[in-house]
């Protein structure tokens, strides 16, 4: 495995990478400390690609004034090795200045899609998140990018990006990886105090409730929305930003019986600590 810090050397042990390894250029982009979901990601990527890369960068521009930045969890010495474990060839990880050199101004914008649900509790997220992507598609080169369906507003949002700017690149879904309680798999539940990471087991209860009321034959959206929302009120430390069930493909809240695929997703603040989690569900 081999680290890259400018963006001069990645394209250095890309070249040399595919000269030895012809193939498919497959890119996981992360913000380190990595995780079994994470894992998931390089495995996938490995199984179909020649040449494997990850970056490691926790980007700025993608949290508000009031986010956790500066106390986002990192531990490169411990990426590096699990990246290793996983067979990655290439690690990019760049410094700030380097992916935001002086001057720079430009900035990407997805429209819509970024502007409801974790856009609108989140003002400027998804403009810092497709900015930064893009920046990593142009530097990567990669034919396909692997990204958690936990994150499923995201992956839409990078997909039409893709798509929109005519980037050569698949963008590739991969299933949520969650505990064995149930708790979706994300860097922020180290955080979590013990009280709060028990109660944080309602909002995937509260998913398999609607997922059986769904199972059962029930159709109707605001009593789907209302078994999720049930289940974690019941928790005194839950603070719910948003339940929603919106249509899949336009992210468009749903309203009476439910016909078309749908992504059922919610957040949740314990604390300072703020969860996403979702589900998909299909006629």
């Amino acid at each position: 495995m081999q680290i890259a810090r400018t963006v001069a050397e990645y394209r250095a042990l890309r070249a040399a990478s595919l000269a030895a390894r012809p193939g498919l250029v497959g890119v996981v982009p992360t913000m380190g400390y990595l995780h079994e979901g994470h894992q998931s990601l390089m495995r996938r990527a490995r199984a179909e690609c020649g040449t494997v890369v990850t970056t490691i960068f926790v980007n700025p521009t993608q949290f508000g004034p009031n986010e956790d930045f500066s106390r986002y969890p990192r531990d490169e010495a411990r990426d590096l090795a699990i990246c290793e474990a996983e067979g990655v060839d290439i690690v990019f990880a760049p410094s700030v200045e380097e992916m935001y050199p002086g001057g720079a101004e430009t900035t990407v914008s997805v429209g819509s899609l970024s502007r409801i649900l974790e856009g609108a509790a989140r003002p400027g997220h998804f403009d810092g998140v497709a900015t930064v992507v893009t920046k990593l598609f142009a530097i990567a080169q990669a034919d396909r990018g692997y990204f958690g369906q936990k994150d499923a507003q995201q992956l839409m949002v990078l997909r039409r990006l893709a798509e929109d700017l005519r980037f050569p690149i698949e963008v590739v879904g991969c299933p949520i990886i969650r505990e064995a309680d149930g708790l979706a798999l994300s860097s922020r539940n180290v955080y979590l105090s013990p009280e709060e990471r028990t109660q944080a087991l309602s909002l995937s209860r509260g998913l398999r409730g609607a997922e059986a009321l769904w199972a059962e034959g029930v159709r109707d959206a605001d009593a789907l929305r209302h078994r999720v929302r049930h289940e974690i009120e019941a928790e005194p430390l839950a603070n719910i930003d948003y339940v929603s069930l919106a249509d899949q493909r336009t992210l468009e809240e749903l309203a009476g019986p439910v016909t078309a695929p749908a992504l059922l997703s919610l957040a949740v603040r314990f604390g300072a600590t703020r969860l996403i989690d979702n589900i998909l569900i299909a006629p």
